[in-house]
């Protein structure tokens, strides 16, 4: 059993190294990152971040990356709720968008994000790496 015991402490840590937290990410926690990564316009404000991500359980936001490319950010309550408020954006979609929504829309634990136009792999990264808890 003892020769067993540093194999366990091994795979206790390896088994703890890939897991995610469950916690949900929220507005209030991503804002300041996107800031920090040049990210202009940010804001928390229902009044700007429209009507589905302003009354998303844990907030919405707007900003505009580096390159010009709006992005839009609904923090919903749980992954499980994800799927009403992507729903919502596209159906309230502009009609010329809606066929393209698979574009511009994406989904990340309990963030609905929605581009303005296709993101650049950097500006993807960037929301996905500032989303936080």
């Amino acid at each position: 059993m003892r020769r067993l015991a540093p194999f366990l402490a091994l795979a206790v840590l390896a088994a703890g190294c890939g897991a995610r937290s469950s916690t949900p990410f929220t507005a209030q926690a991503t804002v300041g990152c996107l800031k920090k990564k040049d990210f202009t316009k940010v804001s928390t404000s229902p009044a700007k971040v429209g009507f589905i991500a302003g009354f998303a359980a844990n907030g919405g936001l707007v900003g505009t990356s580096p390159s010009g490319n709006a992005v839009t950010i609904a923090f919903t309550d749980n992954s499980d709720s994800v799927a009403s408020t992507e729903e919502a954006f596209k159906r309230h979609a502009p009609a010329t968008l809606r066929p393209h929504i698979g574009d511009v829309l994406r989904v990340q634990r309990n963030a609905v994000i929605v581009w303005t136009t296709s993101p650049s792999d950097g500006d993807e990264s960037t929301v996905e790496g500032c989303l936080a808890s």
